[in-house]
């Protein structure tokens, strides 16, 4: 049975709200790299059963893909406490994905909002 969880436009807000920690691989099944991540992400899903691994298809779910601004695919996504704290294109290898996985269990989330807020507050002094 696969640890990973199919997200879609229907499911991602209440999984994100719902959940603390949430891995996202965004890929598609024509893309070789994303083949190649894909048992290394099952791996860590394994390895890291209290955190939710997610995999958006790009090509079933577009609106979720423009909605992030994917570029290229593969795409790690890091989201806790429903802030994206880690986002990188490209296929990791098994040992930067452990090491990723580990800082962002170390981030302390009042200091990330703290630091979200601050930068939203400067975007709309700079706007005005």
């Amino acid at each position: 049975m696969s640890s990973t969880v199919e997200l879609t436009k229907d499911n991602f807000d209440q999984t994100v709200t719902d959940n603390d920690f949430v891995l996202i691989d965004f890929w598609a099944s024509w893309c070789g790299p994303c083949r190649q991540f894909a048992p290394v992400y099952e791996k860590a899903a394994e390895e890291n059963p209290d955190l939710v691994f997610g995999k958006i298809d790009t090509e079933a779910q577009p609106e979720l893909a423009q909605a992030f601004g994917i570029q290229s695919i593969p795409t790690l996504m890091i989201v806790r406490d429903r802030v994206a704290v880690f986002a990188q294109p490209g296929a990791l290898p098994e040992a930067a994905l452990t090491d990723v996985i580990g800082q962002a269990r170390k981030l302390d989330m009042d200091e990330v909002r703290k630091s979200v807020e601050e930068q939203q507050a400067q975007a709309e002094q700079n706007g005005q």
